[in-house]
């Protein structure tokens, strides 16, 4: 892969605090996997030198449970059940608030939000991308095997070239972080890189 600053979007799936630190409700089951890969810090560096470098990044918010989300739909799915049975990310709520070091800056992008994992499905990012003509993604966030393996997936299908961050998102268990980037990865990305491996590429970006 070759990375071009303006043909290439960061995208920066659900980076709530419901997922991210203690207090959110999901952290507890994530806390492990996204220590053991120092999650945090390289999500951080990744999104600092995007912006620096003038690659754009585009956050695909998950929904925020708002009253009377899913009540009286005729098929909610497990997705649409588990955002209303425990209320993920509620409009106004600390878990629906941004993680503050990822929080969106000027120049980013923030798109609708997907009511189940991937990215693409009734939102604008899709459009917002073709509109600043991007053609390579690189996918980072919240979770391996979740919406950011969604979004890839759905990404790929729309002709992007995606590159999944094996150290910059976590999941429930070590099990499924490695079917994540190991099984399924390989059949959508182009690349599967470290932090450190995808920095070393935008190291050679011309940020003039």
């Amino acid at each position: 892969m070759k990375y071009t600053k303006n043909e290439t979007a960061i995208i920066l799936v659900d980076p709530y605090n419901e997922v991210l630190c203690e207090g959110g409700k999901v952290w507890p089951r994530l806390k492990e996997v996204a220590e053991s890969v120092n999650l945090h810090e390289n999500i951080k560096r990744i999104i600092d030198t995007a912006r620096h470098t003038g690659i754009k990044v585009f956050v695909a918010p998950h929904r925020r449970w708002r009253i009377g989300d899913v009540e009286g739909w005729l098929h909610p799915m497990r997705a649409h059940k588990a955002l209303a049975d425990f209320k993920l990310y509620a409009e106004g709520s600390f878990g629906g608030e941004w993680y503050p070091d990822f929080k969106p800056q000027a120049g980013d992008i923030v798109c609708y939000e997907h009511w189940g994992m991937g990215g693409f499905a009734h939102t604008d990012l899709d459009f917002l991308l073709k509109q600043h003509g991007i053609n390579n993604i690189v996918t980072i966030g919240m979770t391996a095997p979740g919406c950011v393996e969604a979004t890839g997936r759905q990404g790929m299908e729309l002709g992007y070239s995606v590159t999944l961050v094996k150290d910059a998102t976590a999941a429930y268990t070590f099990e499924l972080m490695r079917c994540a980037h190991e099984l399924s990865g390989p059949l959508f990305a182009e690349s599967i890189l470290s932090t450190s491996e995808l920095l070393d590429l935008f190291d050679l970006i011309d940020v003039v």
